[in-house]
């Protein structure tokens, strides 16, 4: 899919935008009552994965990274608040995740973004050149910043967007600009610079509240995605997340926008989009994907997810070959 403007996304199933970062699979929740419209290209090689594009909806994403890949990124725009790991993300934000743990994070709708995975061997040649004696301690201090208007910085935005906008380009016209080893190197090379100039004032802060705000959605939706298939309570989560109903409340209002009810029932859909799309439909139906996800009246779900999705759950269900066709096909 090529990028362009806000008015050219085009609709697409969570799978497949959960697949773009190939060596890892995102978990996502819909944030808004509408489905979810993107448009994204990409390239991988044996050495990189490269990826540019829009999300037209808020969601609410985790990923884990495996152990031999990093990834370093740059949000052209965020129009709408977003975060990671609670930390406020903004449009001018440079960032780089490490292969620590489940990375956490929330988009706003029309967020546009340049992602780059490569091999964290890779990363770590560069910060030896750079710090040989604690490279370590050097990446985790570059992991968030704000490009300001600095020689380095300015640097670093021009390599970004220069990636992008090859992205764009080669898509569908047989690879006439693709991104080089070269390139790559060049990105990684100025992210660092970048992230050693970079101030103190340049570096998003979250507020001790709003850390523990996150702590507490953290809390709250274990409890939900391990409890998924039977009826919770509002007490039962207040109880998993060691807070009040109103503490609870301010929390995913502010952090997520939506109320935690409200929030239990888009994770239920959205997990069962996922199961609909990636199940076999000759072995699971409907009502069983349905009833795993603690949706118990199939018809309000039915409704749901078609203003939701633009289709009934039985037609994603359909949409998927049977293990048998696939077995059997040339």
């Amino acid at each position: 899919m090529a990028i362009a403007g806000g008015e050219d996304l085009q609709a697409c199933d969570l799978v497949s935008i959960a697949g773009l970062l190939r060596v890892c699979e995102m978990e996502m929740v819909l944030l808004g009552g509408h489905g979810p419209r993107a448009t994204f290209s990409s390239r991988a090689t044996s050495t990189t994965i490269l990826c540019h594009g829009e999300v037209g909806f808020p969601f609410r994403g985790r990923f884990v990274l495996p152990a031999e890949w990093c990834l370093l990124g740059y949000i052209h725009q965020m129009p709408e608040a977003g975060w990671c790991h609670g930390t406020p993300l903004e449009s001018g934000v440079a960032f780089l995740l490490s292969p620590e743990g489940i990375s956490e994070f929330k988009l706003g709708a029309h967020a546009r973004l340049t992602v780059v995975l490569v091999p964290v061997e890779r990363l770590h040649a560069h910060l030896i050149a750079l710090e040989p004696h604690q490279p370590a301690q050097l990446a985790r201090r570059l992991s968030l910043f704000k490009l300001n208007q600095g020689a380095q910085a300015t640097n670093l935005r021009e390599h970004f967007l220069g990636i992008g906008a090859r992205l764009v380009q080669t898509e569908g016209t047989a690879g006439t600009a693709e991104v080089a080893d070269a390139d790559v190197d060049a990105l990684i090379a100025s992210y660092l610079i970048a992230g050693v100039a970079a101030s103190p004032d340049d570096r998003p802060q979250g507020s001790r509240g709003r850390r523990t705000h996150y702590l507490v959605v953290q809390r709250t939706e274990q409890f939900m995605r391990a409890n998924i298939r039977r009826e919770i309570y509002i007490n039962e989560l207040c109880n998993a997340a060691g807070v009040s109903e109103r503490s609870l409340r301010y929390a995913f209002d502010e952090l997520l926008g939506v109320s935690p009810s409200r929030y239990l029932s888009l994770l239920r859909l959205c997990t069962a989009c996922r199961s609909l799309t990636l199940s076999d439909a000759s072995r699971r139906s409907v009502k069983s994907v349905a009833l795993s996800c603690g949706l118990w009246d199939l018809s309000r779900f039915a409704d749901h997810y078609r203003r939701v999705f633009g289709e009934l759950p039985r037609q994603t269900l359909m949409r998927t070959p049977s293990l048998e066709s696939s077995l059997s096909s040339p």
